[in-house]
């Protein structure tokens, strides 16, 4: 079962959310027509949403096999002895082709994933953070086509 909202969002909240996460520049007027309010009444509830943190910004989803970044990847970095995660972040954060990285549990310390022009270029990033001070080791896993990419907001109960 996918995970549902906590807190204090209502039916409407959610699914404001859930349609801002589809398309972040509909108008209220369109918002509204989906969940039954006046568009000043969701501008209230998106302002709101916007206070409480709920909403950090809007943004635009990219495609990024379309701007030339075809190769995706997961690299999982085994460090030497206790590294701590500011300093994986701040190693990490530097590579233009991390989308994203997780400490995790189990034997590896961090997962990383990566998009790239084609192999070469992912092959260079590998090289690239394995010669990381910190890194023992990595295991790289390609994308081969990715089956499911959600929003951050998750559908309704």
């Amino acid at each position: 079962m996918p995970p549902t909202f906590s807190g204090d969002l209502d039916p409407i909240d959610e699914a404001i959310l859930r349609e801002l996460a589809v398309d972040a520049r509909a108008s209220y007027a369109d918002l509204g027509a989906v969940v039954s309010l006046s568009a000043p009444a969701v501008k209230r509830r998106v302002d709101r949403l916007r206070e409480r943190g709920v909403v950090r910004g809007f943004t635009v989803l990219l495609d990024p096999a379309a701007l030339g970044w075809a190769t995706e990847a997961f690299i999982e970095l085994f460090c030497h002895g206790s590294t701590s995660p500011a300093t994986m972040r701040s190693a990490v954060e530097r590579y233009p082709e991390v989308v994203a990285a997780s400490t995790v549990t189990g034997d590896v310390d961090v997962v990383v994933q990566v998009r790239a022009r084609d192999m070469r270029h992912l092959e260079q990033v590998v090289e690239r953070l394995a010669a990381e001070p910190f890194v023992a080791r990595t295991r790289s896993t390609i994308v081969l086509s990715a089956l499911v990419r959600r929003p951050d907001v998750p559908p309704p109960a």
